[in-house]
C-alpha cells in the first residue's frame, strides 16, 4: 500500500480514516508521522514520505503526531488475513514474544533462521522485530501513561523496557515529550473514563467503522461458559490466562470504539491482553474490502447493506476453542455450555472476580490439566471420549501447536488426522481460533439452511462451488448467513 504514492496521497489529502494503520505519513519539514486521517492541514505532496510502520517512522527519525496519535491506529488488517511468515511474525511481535523470547525465539516458532526474519520483515515494513517490538513497547507505555496512576517505574517495566532510562529515552524520543509531560497532558485534556471497579485500566480499542456487534458480541454471550465468561451491564467479561499471569477483561460496544476494561495480576501482560482482545473482536479487519466482495454477489449483497460491518468472532485462546469445538460437536449451545461448565469446575483454576459483583470464578483448564482427565467421568458419547482425549494429548504434548501463528493448512491436517474430526470441527477451529479469514462450513446447518432461503445451493458440495467467489473471505460470508436466523448468537443481548 505504502508504495502506491498516487493512492497514499489521496487518501492523505481526503483525511480518509479506512487507511489508518495501513500506512503512515511521515512529513519531511516537520520531522512528524501522521495517520492518514490526521486532521491537521495536509501537507504538500513533495513532503510526504509514505512508510509501512510506525516503527519505520520511528526507525526513521520521526516523531508521533500529538494531535492524529499514529500509535494508537488499527493494526493492519494485512496481517489477519495472511498466513505468510511476515504476517505470523507480526501477530507473534504484538502477543510480545520478541519481549519474552528475543529474535530468536520469534524465529524458532517460524521455522526460520534470526538473519531470514529479519531480512523479510525489514524488506515488507521498513524495520526488524527488535524496533517493532520498540514501537509496540512505547505505545504501552503512552496507554499506561496516560490511563493509569502508577510510578512511572512501574509503567517502564510494565510496558517491556529494561530500564528507567531506555523508557524515558525512548517515550521522548517517538513522543517528543517526557513521560511526566504526557502525562500532565492527558489530565489537561480530561484523560480516560474513570474506572467501574477499583484496581482496573480503562481502555479505548479502535477499529474500523463500520462494525456490527450483533453477531460479534450476540456470540460470545450465548456460547459464554458460566465461571469463565459473562455478559453483565452491557458488557462481555471473561477471564485471561496469560503469560506472566492472570487477567479479567470487560469489553463494551460504543459507537466509535470498544471500550475496555482490564484487571491484571501483572501488568507486564498488558500488551499482550490488549493483543488477544483485539484479536477476539477481530479489530484489525478491513470492512471496506470484505464487505465489498461479498456485495459482489447479488444474492449476499441485501444481507451486507442490511447489516454491514460483520466480525467473525474469535477466541483469546486457540487450545480452550479446539476443546470446546469437541463439546459442541452435534449438540446445542446449551447443551455444549454445560459440558464445558463441567470441565471447568472439575479442572479450571480459580481465580478472583475484581468486580464484588461479578460471576467470573475460574480460568478455562489448560491441556496440562486436562490430560489426565478420566474419559469415563465425561458425559459423552464413547466416541467423542476419544476425540476429546485424543485432543487433549496431542495440545499437552505440543504435538499440536494451535495458535493465531499457526501455519493454516498445517494445522488443518493435523486436525483432520485426529480421530471424530471431520470437516465442520475442523473449519470452525480455523475459523475462530487461528482466524482464517476463508474458513468456510457448507455442511453447518444453520449455513445450509440459510443458502436454501437465499436461493444459493444448499449441499456441501454445490455451496462450496458457488462460494468461489466469496474468497478470501468466506469466514465473513458465514457470519452474515448465520444472521439470517433467529438465534440468540445474532443478537446483542439486552
Amino acid at each position: 500500500m505504502h508504495t502506491d504514492t498516487e493512492r497514499c496521497v489521496r487518501a492523505v489529502q481526503s483525511k480518509d480514516a479506512r487507511f489508518d494503520g495501513w500506512f503512515f505519513t511521515a512529513v519531511r519539514t516537520t520531522g512528524i508521522y501522521c495517520r492518514p486521517s490526521c486532521p491537521a492541514v495536509p501537507p504538500k505532496v513533495e513532503n510526504m514520505t509514505f512508510l509501512p510502520s510506525a516503527a519505520a517512522c520511528q526507525q526513521a527519525g520521526y516523531r508521533a503526531c500529538k494531535r492524529c496519535r499514529p500509535d494508537t491506529s488499527p493494526g493492519s488488517p494485512e496481517w489477519n488475513a495472511r498466513a505468510d511468515a511476515v504476517a505470523r511474525a507480526m501477530r507473534l511481535i504484538r502477543d510480545g514474544v520478541v519481549d519474552r523470547e528475543g529474535v530468536p525465539g520469534l524465529a524458532a516458532r517460524l521455522g526460520y533462521s534470526t538473519r531470514q526474519v529479519e531480512r523479510q520483515l525489514n524488506a515488507e515494513l521498513g524495520a526488524g522485530p527488535l524496533a517493532l517490538a520498540r514501537a509496540q513497547r512505547a505505545q504501552t507505555a503512552r496507554l499506561l501513561i496516560e490511563t493509569s496512576a502508577l510510578p512511572m517505574g512501574d509503567i517502564a517495566f510494565a510496558a517491556g523496557f529494561s530500564s528507567i532510562r531506555t523508557f524515558n529515552e525512548t517515550v521522548r524520543e517517538v513522543f517528543a515529550l517526557a513521560p511526566g509531560e504526557l502525562r500532565i497532558r492527558a489530565a489537561r485534556g480530561g484523560g480516560a473514563a474513570a474506572p467501574r471497579v477499583p484496581g482496573t485500566l480503562s481502555l479505548r480499542l479502535p477499529y474500523r467503522a463500520p462494525l456490527n456487534p450483533d453477531n460479534l458480541f450476540g456470540h460470545l454471550a450465548a456460547t459464554a461458559v458460566p465461571g469463565v465468561e459473562e455478559w453483565r451491564g452491557g458488557a462481555y467479561r471473561r477471564t485471561l490466562r496469560l503469560p506472566y499471569g492472570t487477567g479479567v477483561v470487560a469489553l463494551t460496544p460504543m459507537p466509535d470504539h470498544i471500550g475496555c476494561q482490564l484487571a491484571l495480576t501483572d501488568l507486564r501482560d498488558l500488551t499482550i491482553a490488549i493483543s488477544r482482545c483485539r484479536w477476539m473482536l477481530d479489530l484489525d479487519a478491513d470492512p471496506e474490502a470484505v464487505d465489498g466482495q461479498l456485495r459482489a454477489d447479488p444474492l449476499l449483497a441485501p444481507l451486507v447493506d442490511r447489516a454491514p460491518g460483520r466480525r467473525v468472532p474469535r477466541t483469546v485462546d486457540a487450545a480452550e476453542f479446539a476443546v470446546r469445538a469437541v463439546l459442541g460437536q452435534q449438540v446445542s449451545t446449551a447443551a455444549a455450555r454445560t459440558h464445558a461448565a463441567r470441565l471447568v469446575a472439575a479442572h479450571g483454576e480459580p481465580v478472583e472476580d475484581p468486580d464484588p459483583e461479578g460471576g467470573l470464578t475460574h480460568l478455562f483448564p489448560s491441556p496440562e490439566a486436562l490430560a489426565g482427565l478420566d474419559p469415563e467421568r465425561l458425559a459423552l458419547p464413547r466416541s467423542r471420549r476419544t476425540t476429546l482425549t485424543t485432543l487433549v494429548a496431542a495440545l499437552a504434548d505440543g504435538s499440536l501447536p494451535l495458535g493465531f501463528d499457526s501455519d493454516w493448512e498445517a494445522a488443518r491436517a493435523q486436525l483432520a488426522a485426529l480421530p471424530g474430526f471431520g470437516p465442520w470441527t475442523t473449519e470452525v477451529i480455523a475459523m475462530r481460533a487461528l482466524g482464517d479469514p476463508d474458513a468456510f462450513l457448507p455442511s453447518d446447518l444453520g449455513v445450509r439452511r440459510a443458502a436454501a432461503g437465499l436461493g444459493l445451493p444448499s449441499s456441501p458440495a454445490a455451496l462450496t462451488a458457488r462460494a468461489a467467489g466469496w474468497r478470501p473471505w468466506r469466514a465473513y460470508a458465514v457470519q452474515y448467513l448465520w444472521a439470517t436466523d433467529d438465534h440468540p448468537v445474532n443478537r446483542l443481548p439486552v
